[in-house]
């Protein structure tokens, strides 16, 4: 028996002809813990075809499956300056940027861009949560300016998808400057008689939801998104009492009031092609007129 021939040389062969499975062919439901081929769940736009809850979706992503055909442009947004405080913890605050913009591939925690939605003309801000938290920072408060700017120029509406764990600590005071910057931006759209509809996503929370996530002309929020200001943990602690069930969630929320609208992911673009032509004083969309959004099961392949 030739032992390298039998053994060592077909051991070697299987080594290098071996090929490499992605790791990320599989997603874990964090509700119901099913597994989930990661096509299957991009075409359902990031929810669970179990379930249904809703997970997380980057801006990308989610303005693909929003205008029509899944074409947009980006809106170029103002470059502030970079860590203006010297901010340091464990990690100096450029680094951790750099961090954030290689694992998301994203240059800030906030994409704007401009399109069609059901041949409506809009402009759309997304929040991004796996960009340091979708921190509210001055690139964010920039690009809500940015928007609303942009949307009297063209005259159009501005939709803004809110997902954010509050102010950037890393820009300290500069960050809390971003409520009042992006409130007044707000107002700009206002005075131009413009709509602005915000669609809250999970999780909500901090000075964004004291700011413009809160300021919408129409208020829409996904299924049991968290929204608050302070955490339920942190409300509980305090005032040493039990919450109620559900407390702060989307549901919870529009039956007190906060919220106008609770709307599945998969319904979302037809419920805002409706709410801003009628805003908008336009005919209804004929349905069968309209084009179809963009084909997330083929921005997911592309990524491949």
């Amino acid at each position: 028996m030739n032992w390298i021939s039998n053994y060592v040389r077909p051991k070697i062969n299987s080594l290098f002809s071996r090929r490499e499975v992605p790791e990320n062919l599989w997603t874990k439901c964090p509700e119901c813990g099913t597994m989930l081929f990661h096509r299957e769940l991009a075409a359902n736009l990031n929810v669970c075809t179990s379930c249904d809850h809703h997970m997380a979706i980057s801006p990308r992503d989610r303005f693909t499956g929003l205008f029509d055909v899944g074409v947009f442009v980006e809106v170029k947004v103002p470059e502030p300056v970079v860590d203006p405080l010297h901010f340091r913890d464990q990690k100096k605050y450029p680094d951790r940027l750099k961090t954030a913009q290689k694992t998301t591939g994203e240059r800030e925690a906030m994409l704007v861009a401009e399109g069609e939605v059901g041949r409506t003309p809009i402009i759309a801000v997304a929040q991004d949560f796996s960009f340091m938290a979708g921190s509210m920072g001055m690139y964010v408060g920039n690009a809500i300016i940015a928007a609303a700017q942009r949307a009297v120029q063209l005259k159009r509406p501005l939709v803004l998808f809110s997902a954010a764990g509050g102010a950037r600590m890393q820009e300290g005071i500069l960050s809390l400057m971003q409520m009042p910057r992006t409130t007044v931006a707000v107002q700009m759209l206002k005075e131009a008689g413009l709509p602005y509809v915000v669609v809250l996503t999970h999780p909500t929370t901090g000075g964004v939801t004291a700011s413009y996530a809160m300021l919408g002309d129409v208020q829409i929020a996904e299924p049991n998104a968290l929204i608050c200001f302070a955490g339920p943990r942190v409300i509980e602690q305090t005032i040493r009492e039990k919450l109620p069930e559900g407390f702060q969630r989307a549901e919870y929320l529009l039956d007190h009031g906060m919220l106008d609208r609770v709307t599945h992911r998969k319904a979302l673009r037809e419920e805002l092609v409706t709410i801003l032509r009628m805003l908008m004083n336009q005919s209804p969309a004929v349905k069968g007129d309209l084009p179809p959004p963009g084909d997330i099961l083929e921005a997911a392949e592309v990524k491949e």
